[in-house]
Protein backbone atom coordinates (compact mmCIF):
# COMPACT_ATOMS: atom_id res chain seq x y z
CA UNK A 1 0.00 0.00 0.00
CA UNK A 2 1.49 3.71 -1.23
CA UNK A 3 2.12 6.10 1.32
CA UNK A 4 -0.83 8.25 -0.42
CA UNK A 5 -3.58 5.75 -0.26
CA UNK A 6 -2.67 4.72 3.57
CA UNK A 7 -3.02 8.82 4.05
CA UNK A 8 -6.60 8.82 2.00
CA UNK A 9 -7.74 5.48 3.64
CA UNK A 10 -6.69 6.83 7.25
CA UNK A 11 -8.02 10.42 6.13
CA UNK A 12 -11.88 8.30 5.51
CA UNK A 13 -11.75 6.54 8.54
CA UNK A 14 -11.34 9.36 10.67
CA UNK A 15 -13.96 11.32 8.81
CA UNK A 16 -16.41 8.75 9.36
CA UNK A 17 -15.54 8.13 13.14
CA UNK A 18 -16.83 11.72 13.34
CA UNK A 19 -19.72 11.21 11.74
CA UNK A 20 -18.92 12.60 8.39
CA UNK A 21 -20.10 10.36 4.94
CA UNK A 22 -17.53 8.18 3.80
CA UNK A 23 -15.47 9.95 0.82
CA UNK A 24 -14.65 7.79 -2.10
CA UNK A 25 -12.76 4.82 -1.70
CA UNK A 26 -10.06 6.52 -3.71
CA UNK A 27 -11.36 10.20 -2.42
CA UNK A 28 -12.19 13.21 -4.26
CA UNK A 29 -9.75 14.54 -6.74
CA UNK A 30 -10.12 18.41 -6.42
CA UNK A 31 -12.30 21.22 -5.02
CA UNK A 32 -13.76 22.23 -8.83
CA UNK A 33 -15.95 25.25 -7.06
CA UNK A 34 -12.76 26.49 -5.65
CA UNK A 35 -10.66 26.26 -8.52
CA UNK A 36 -12.99 27.39 -11.00
CA UNK A 37 -15.30 29.95 -9.18
CA UNK A 38 -16.48 31.33 -12.38
CA UNK A 39 -18.00 28.13 -13.71
CA UNK A 40 -19.38 27.44 -10.07
CA UNK A 41 -21.02 30.68 -9.73
CA UNK A 42 -22.59 30.21 -13.36
CA UNK A 43 -23.37 26.92 -13.02
CA UNK A 44 -25.29 28.16 -10.31
CA UNK A 45 -27.44 31.04 -12.07
CA UNK A 46 -27.61 28.42 -14.85
CA UNK A 47 -29.56 26.31 -12.24
CA UNK A 48 -31.90 29.10 -10.84
CA UNK A 49 -33.06 30.04 -14.43
CA UNK A 50 -33.33 26.67 -15.31
CA UNK A 51 -35.84 25.71 -12.83
CA UNK A 52 -38.43 28.75 -13.09
CA UNK A 53 -41.96 28.07 -13.58
CA UNK A 54 -41.34 24.42 -13.06
CA UNK A 55 -42.97 22.70 -9.75
CA UNK A 56 -40.07 22.15 -7.60
CA UNK A 57 -41.11 18.63 -6.62
CA UNK A 58 -40.79 17.77 -10.67
CA UNK A 59 -37.72 20.06 -10.33
CA UNK A 60 -36.17 17.18 -7.29
CA UNK A 61 -37.87 14.38 -9.15
CA UNK A 62 -35.93 15.11 -12.61
CA UNK A 63 -32.31 15.77 -10.78
CA UNK A 64 -32.70 12.83 -8.74
CA UNK A 65 -33.10 10.60 -11.90
CA UNK A 66 -30.74 11.95 -13.52
CA UNK A 67 -28.42 12.03 -10.98
CA UNK A 68 -29.26 8.21 -10.76
CA UNK A 69 -28.30 7.11 -14.41
CA UNK A 70 -25.29 9.54 -14.03
CA UNK A 71 -24.20 7.68 -10.53
CA UNK A 72 -23.68 10.73 -8.81
CA UNK A 73 -23.87 10.03 -5.43
CA UNK A 74 -23.34 13.79 -4.27
CA UNK A 75 -26.52 14.83 -6.83
CA UNK A 76 -28.29 11.74 -5.39
CA UNK A 77 -27.69 12.36 -1.76
CA UNK A 78 -28.65 16.46 -2.54
CA UNK A 79 -31.58 16.54 -4.12
CA UNK A 80 -33.44 13.69 -2.16
CA UNK A 81 -32.62 15.82 0.82
CA UNK A 82 -34.07 18.60 -1.35
CA UNK A 83 -37.27 16.46 -2.64
CA UNK A 84 -37.96 15.60 0.94
CA UNK A 85 -37.93 19.65 1.49
CA UNK A 86 -40.39 20.49 -1.39
CA UNK A 87 -42.85 17.79 0.28
CA UNK A 88 -41.73 14.67 -1.70
CA UNK A 89 -42.81 11.53 0.15
CA UNK A 90 -40.65 8.96 0.81
CA UNK A 91 -42.48 6.28 -1.05
CA UNK A 92 -41.97 8.35 -4.73
CA UNK A 93 -38.46 8.94 -4.13
CA UNK A 94 -37.86 4.96 -3.81
CA UNK A 95 -39.37 4.33 -6.37
CA UNK A 96 -37.75 6.73 -8.49
CA UNK A 97 -35.49 4.60 -10.51
CA UNK A 98 -38.40 1.94 -11.14
CA UNK A 99 -40.79 4.92 -12.25
CA UNK A 100 -41.74 2.75 -15.27
CA UNK A 101 -43.21 -0.18 -12.96
CA UNK A 102 -45.03 2.57 -10.79
CA UNK A 103 -46.68 4.50 -13.08
CA UNK A 104 -49.76 4.59 -10.13
CA UNK A 105 -47.28 7.01 -8.10
CA UNK A 106 -46.57 9.41 -10.78
CA UNK A 107 -49.08 11.48 -12.86
CA UNK A 108 -48.46 11.53 -16.73
CA UNK A 109 -46.70 14.61 -16.91
CA UNK A 110 -44.33 13.41 -14.10
CA UNK A 111 -43.72 10.33 -16.42
CA UNK A 112 -43.68 12.30 -18.84
CA UNK A 113 -41.06 14.40 -17.55
CA UNK A 114 -39.08 11.67 -16.19
CA UNK A 115 -39.16 9.81 -19.67
CA UNK A 116 -37.71 13.00 -21.19
CA UNK A 117 -34.77 13.19 -18.29
CA UNK A 118 -33.80 9.55 -19.87
CA UNK A 119 -33.50 10.20 -22.65
CA UNK A 120 -31.47 13.56 -22.56
CA UNK A 121 -29.24 12.04 -20.50
CA UNK A 122 -28.47 8.72 -21.53
CA UNK A 123 -28.39 9.92 -25.60
CA UNK A 124 -27.76 6.28 -26.53
CA UNK A 125 -27.85 6.89 -29.97
CA UNK A 126 -26.88 10.12 -30.33
CA UNK A 127 -30.42 12.08 -29.99
CA UNK A 128 -33.33 12.18 -28.12
CA UNK A 129 -36.61 9.94 -29.81
CA UNK A 130 -39.20 11.67 -31.08
CA UNK A 131 -41.40 9.38 -28.86
CA UNK A 132 -39.90 11.03 -25.98
CA UNK A 133 -40.06 14.36 -26.69
CA UNK A 134 -43.54 14.14 -28.01
CA UNK A 135 -44.89 12.42 -24.75
CA UNK A 136 -43.33 15.34 -23.00
CA UNK A 137 -44.26 18.02 -25.41
CA UNK A 138 -48.01 16.49 -25.11
CA UNK A 139 -47.71 18.06 -21.19
CA UNK A 140 -45.64 20.90 -21.27
CA UNK A 141 -46.26 24.16 -22.97
CA UNK A 142 -43.38 25.29 -25.36
CA UNK A 143 -41.81 27.77 -22.61
CA UNK A 144 -42.16 25.02 -19.96
CA UNK A 145 -40.98 22.17 -22.29
CA UNK A 146 -37.81 24.69 -22.64
CA UNK A 147 -37.12 25.22 -19.39
CA UNK A 148 -37.53 21.53 -18.69
CA UNK A 149 -34.56 20.33 -21.31
CA UNK A 150 -32.49 23.19 -19.60
CA UNK A 151 -33.04 21.39 -16.36
CA UNK A 152 -32.15 18.28 -17.25
CA UNK A 153 -29.04 19.58 -19.55
CA UNK A 154 -27.90 21.25 -16.14
CA UNK A 155 -28.16 18.66 -13.75
CA UNK A 156 -26.10 16.40 -16.28
CA UNK A 157 -23.61 19.22 -16.40
CA UNK A 158 -23.45 19.03 -12.63
CA UNK A 159 -23.45 15.48 -12.64
CA UNK A 160 -20.09 15.24 -14.52
CA UNK A 161 -18.37 17.87 -12.23
CA UNK A 162 -19.55 15.78 -9.23
CA UNK A 163 -18.99 12.24 -10.63
CA UNK A 164 -15.39 13.32 -12.48
CA UNK A 165 -13.79 15.19 -9.15
CA UNK A 166 -15.69 12.42 -7.03
CA UNK A 167 -17.53 14.90 -4.96
CA UNK A 168 -18.58 12.42 -1.73
CA UNK A 169 -22.05 12.49 -0.68
CA UNK A 170 -22.98 15.00 2.22
CA UNK A 171 -19.72 17.27 1.62
CA UNK A 172 -20.68 20.48 0.53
Amino acid sequence: MTTQTTQTSQTAQAAQAAGAAPAHRHGPRLPWAKLAPEVYKAMIALDAAAKKGLEPALVELVKIRASQLNHCAFCIDMHIKDARKAGETEQRIYLLDAWEEATAFYSPKEQAALALTEAVTLLTEGFVPDAAYDRAAAHFGQAELAQLIALITTINAWNRFGVSTRMAPGQA
